[in-house]
C-alpha cells in the first residue's frame, strides 16, 4: 500500500513567489522583557528547520501585555540580531481592534500595517493577512488597500485569515494579485475546513493553508482529563507515535500536513526544545487507513 511520506523541503507560499518551510512558528504567547530568552525561541525555531513565522498585532492582550506586545518583542530580537531578519518569511496579521471589534477600512488598514512595521522594526511584512473578517468593510475598498500597500512595499503578499470560502472568493475576486494564504483553526480536534469547503476553495485558488492551533488548544499535547472525543483522539495518535517513536504532537503535526492541500500546521509551543521536536513529524508516514483512523476517532462514528 502506498504510504503517504512528508518532505522538509521548502514550498511555495501559495502564489506569493516566497519559499517557506512546510512547518510554521506562531507567536501568540511569545511574551516577556527578556529579549535573550525571545531570540532563543527564535533560533530554536530555526533549529527545527522553521523559517515561516507568524505573528500578529493582537498578540499581548490574552498574555495581560499591551496591544501589538508580541510584535515588539521581535522587533527588539531583530534589533540586537538583525541577520535573523532575512533568514525569515515573516507573517503579520491585522483589522483586530479591542472594543469594536473588527475594522477592514482602508483607514485603519493602513495604520495597522504602518504600526506593525514600527513595532517589527522592519520595512516590509512579508505577508500580511486579514485577521477576522469585517462584516461593514466591502471587499472592493479591502482589496484596492491591499493592493496599494503592496505596491508601496511595506506588504510582500496578502492573505485572510478565519474567512469562509465565500468571504474568500469575494475578496479574491476584486484583486489584482494572489491571495496567497489562508489561515484557520484546523488540528485532527478542529476537522470544519475539511468539510465546510475551506480547504477546497483553497486548493482551487492554489492558496497556501496555514494551519493554527494544530494541537487543539493544547488538548492533543496534554494528558490531563479530557471528554471521550480528546481521549479517543489522543490514544489514535499514541499508537501512530509509538511506531515512530515520536511525540504525539508530532503525529499531529504530520496528520495535517499528510492532506494533499499541504496544510502548514503553526507550532504555538513557546518552549525551545518543545519547537525542535517539531521537526520529529518528518518522521512520520501514514497509509490511508491510519490517517483515516485518526479521523474516525475524532468524529466518534464511522465513515459512510
Amino acid at each position: 500500500m502506498t504510504e503517504i511520506i512528508l518532505s522538509s523541503e521548502p514550498r511555495l507560499l501559495g502564489k506569493s513567489g516566497m519559499l517557506v518551510s512546510p512547518l510554521a512558528w506562531g507567536m501568540w504567547r511569545f511574551s516577556g522583557d527578556d529579549v535573550a530568552a525571545a531570540r532563543v525561541r527564535v533560533e530554536a525555531a530555526f533549529e527545527a528547520g522553521i523559517t515561516l513565522f507568524d505573528t500578529a498585532d493582537i498578540y499581548g492582550p490574552d498574555n495581560a501585555e499591551r496591544f501589538g506586545a508580541a510584535e515588539d518583542l521581535l522587533g527588539r530580537v531583530f534589533t540586537e540580531a538583525p541577520a535573523l531578519r532575512d533568514k525569515m518569511v515573516l507573517a503579520s496579521k491585522g483589522g483586530i481592534r479591542l472594543g469594536v471589534p473588527y475594522d477592514s477600512s482602508p483607514a485603519y488598514i493602513i495604520e495597522a500595517v504602518d504600526a506593525s512595521l514600527k513595532r517589527l522594526r522592519t520595512e516590509r511584512i512579508d505577508l500580511w493577512q486579514i485577521h477576522r473578517p469585517d462584516l461593514l468593510a466591502h471587499p472592493a475598498e479591502t482589496a484596492a488597500t491591499l493592493e496599494e500597500l503592496v505596491l508601496q512595499g511595506k506588504i510582500v503578499s496578502v492573505g485572510v485569515s478565519n474567512h469562509t470560502p465565500s468571504q474568500t472568493a469575494v475578496l479574491k475576486s476584486y484583486l489584482n494579485i494572489p491571495l496567497a494564504s489562508t489561515q484557520d483553526e484546523f488540528s485532527p480536534l478542529s476537522l470544519a475546513p475539511l468539510f465546510d469547503g475551506r480547504i477546497d476553495r483553497a486548493m482551487e485558488y492554489g492558496m497556501a493553508v496555514l494551519a493554527w492551533s494544530p494541537l487543539g488548544k493544547g488538548r492533543l499535547a496534554s494528558n490531563d482529563a479530557a471528554d471521550d472525543r480528546v481521549t479517543a483522539t489522543r490514544a489514535a495518535l499514541d499508537t501512530h507515535a509509538d511506531k515512530y517513536n515520536v511525540s504525539r504532537a508530532a503525529v499531529a503535526y504530520a496528520w495535517i500536513m499528510a492532506h494533499p492541500a499541504k496544510p502548514i500546521p503553526i507550532v504555538g509551543s513557546q518552549k525551545p526544545a518543545r519547537i525542535v521536536e517539531a521537526a520529529d513529524a518528518y518522521k512520520v508516514r501514514f497509509e490511508r487507513a491510519e490517517w483515516y483512523a485518526i479521523l474516525v476517532a475524532s468524529l466518534g462514528e464511522r465513515l459512510p
